[in-house]
């Protein structure tokens, strides 16, 4: 979908991060924006802040777990612009741990946070998207959805599951040449994915203290460190929107993994290095 403007597009987890530069972007090719996050007051202010720029956005404040807040998104989406074109599931969060550390509250809070929330996302805005005639899906998936380092084992589980998702949906989307959709896996970027703890539902709380984010090693340090610039990666998601790229890949070191895996995979059956350790 080359031509962006006068179009509306939903972008979630659009307080902070990739979501809030994706929000910029999109409002940048004169796009209606709407935001949605969980965390009220961020989203606010990111929503003054674009419309003190110029641009035309809304906030929504959304639980992207819960299917009927999604539902309740679009309802404001089309109340407020009457249709709807890009939709950008984006929402996530990390919790960290070994896997016979993981507890069942850590697989159910990630799963709906990231996992669901695109499967939500989809059903409820693909019908929509399908009767404007022309649209994109973007999913935002991560490094993780294709190779799985350890210490993250929920997250990547989601991760992978979201580029399965995104594969079957540009597969399904074949009988509509106007709609499309893209698969966003992304290096370590400047984000408050670390800082998830701080949105975990009181319900899903575990008896033991919280982690704080990602285990604290020089690798984990230097990556966060060293963090892309999220206004790159909205750029790298605009462009390819307008040229119907499925696969959006923000590193190279990334791309090389890729292909380690499939020799691995291809050669002699081993399992590749990942290229992160967050274990300790």
């Amino acid at each position: 979908m080359e031509n962006l403007n006068g179009k509306v597009g939903v972008v979630t987890g659009a307080a902070s991060g990739i979501g809030r530069s994706m929000a910029e972007r999109f409002c940048k090719e004169g796009m209606a924006v709407v935001l949605a996050d969980i965390e009220e007051e961020s989203l606010n202010e990111a929503v003054d802040q674009i419309v003190a720029d110029g641009g035309k956005a809304i906030g929504v404040v959304t639980d992207v777990s819960s299917k009927e807040a999604v539902e309740n998104l679009a309802n404001e989406t089309l109340k407020n612009y009457g249709s709807v074109h890009v939709l950008h599931n984006n929402a996530g969060v990390v919790a960290a741990g070994l896997l016979d550390d993981l507890t069942t509250n850590d697989w159910e809070w990630t799963i709906g946070a990231n996992l669901w929330s695109v499967i939500h996302g989809i059903q409820t805005f693909l019908p929509l998207i399908k009767e404007s005639g022309e649209g994109h899906i973007v999913n935002t998936s991560s490094s993780e959805g294709l190779q799985a380092s350890a210490g993250t084992g929920a997250y990547n589980v989601t991760k992978f599951g979201i580029v399965a998702l995104s594969e079957t949906l540009s597969n399904e989307l074949n009988p509509f040449p106007k709609i499309n959709a893209s698969v966003l896996c992304p290096g370590p970027v400047r984000s408050r994915i670390v800082e998830s703890e701080r949105n975990r539902p009181e319900r899903l709380w575990n008896d033991r203290a919280p982690a704080a984010g990602l285990v604290e090693n020089d690798q984990s340090s230097d990556l966060l460190a060293g963090a892309m610039d999220p206004a790159l990666v909205a750029e790298l998601v605009v462009q390819s929107i307008q040229t119907n790229r499925f696969w959006i890949i923000t590193h190279e070191e990334t791309k090389e993994v890729v292909r380690q895996r499939a020799a691995a995979l291809l050669e002699d059956g081993s399992l590749s290095a990942p290229l992160y350790n967050f274990s300790e």
